[in-house]
């Protein structure tokens, strides 16, 4: 926990589910919140134990699959609204290659499609983040683009190296590439030629396009995006399975692609209490968050 959050406290009220709830949160801890510089996702990842990784999801190593696709935001809510959501894995790929759900035109590319969309989200209701996604998709659907984003963070290694570039330009200003090009120049060494590399940039600026961060076509200007609940949550969850506890969570990179601060993140946090997608809880200086509801297990699961 950080020492600014036991020095110096604020109060936060708030009703919930009948519960008058106060939050002591700390001024010096938000001030500590610094301009985004670098986000270490990579240090999140790989701390996960081995064991967990493949449980949660989680994907590391050299490949990633912005070398040949974007998020594929529009396909993915083809699938998902195509498929129950207590479909299996075999429910999914034959909604992609035999019921072709996303309209391509050959088996070929289906089977292809079906391939990236599994690298970037599993579609596997055993893989605990994909389970997660699938439930808050349910009833948060408007969220979808920052739960795609926030599970591609997860498990696409080249897309987690484009975030600086993206999420350090200050909100209004236009977007320089460049920065986003020596990041995954320096994150792949010599195993990418020129051409690849702007080809993961031009999917990774598609990528964080769709996810809201960026408008406009060829000149890309940065926006801020509008978190929910339910991207709150979700970006929560991540970094619960990562280790983090207490208030840690709400600092990690996944927290902060959410464009908001530690007071905001609160929040929307308490607003995620309300609508019961987790548990949040107070005591002293000690935040405590909890997932009943999305990590429940539920039968023949």
């Amino acid at each position: 926990m950080s020492t600014a959050l036991s020095n110096k406290a604020t109060f936060f009220t708030g009703k919930l589910a009948g519960e008058h709830l106060i939050f002591y949160l700390s001024a010096l801890y938000c001030d500590a919140v610094k301009p985004v510089s670098h986000l270490d996702f990579e240090s999140a990842v790989v701390g996960v134990p081995e064991q967990q990784v493949g449980a949660w999801g989680f994907r590391a190593g050299e490949k990633g699959t912005h070398t040949s696709r974007t998020i594929m935001l529009e396909e993915l809510f083809l699938l998902l609204d195509s498929v129950p959501r207590d479909a299996f894995r075999e429910h999914y790929a034959n909604a992609v290659v035999v019921e072709n759900c996303l309209g391509k035109k050959t088996v070929s590319n289906r089977k292809i499609s079906l391939q990236h969309l599994r690298e970037l989200y599993a579609l596997d209701p055993r893989v605990e983040l994909f389970r997660a996604l699938r439930e808050l998709w349910r009833a948060h659907r408007s969220s979808g683009a920052l739960l795609a984003l926030l599970l591609s963070l997860a498990r696409d290694p080249l897309l987690r190296t484009t975030a600086t570039a993206v999420l350090s330009t200050p909100i209004g200003h236009e977007f320089a590439r460049q920065p986003m090009t020596d990041a995954i120049a320096g994150a792949t060494g010599d195993r990418l030629s020129r051409d690849t590399v702007d080809k993961v940039v031009r999917n990774a600026s598609s990528s964080w396009t769709q996810s809201g961060h960026l408008r406009g076509r060829a000149r890309k200007t940065r926006q801020q995006v509008q978190a929910t609940p339910a991207a709150v949550t979700y970006a929560l969850l991540i970094g619960f399975a990562t280790g983090r506890r207490g208030g840690l969570l709400f600092e990690t990179p996944w927290c902060r692609v959410l464009d908001n601060d530690f007071n905001q993140l609160i929040e929307l946090a308490v607003a995620a209490k309300r609508l019961g997608l987790l548990d949040l809880k107070q005591s002293g200086s000690i935040i405590d968050v909890s997932f009943p509801g999305i990590l429940a297990p539920r039968p023949g699961s």
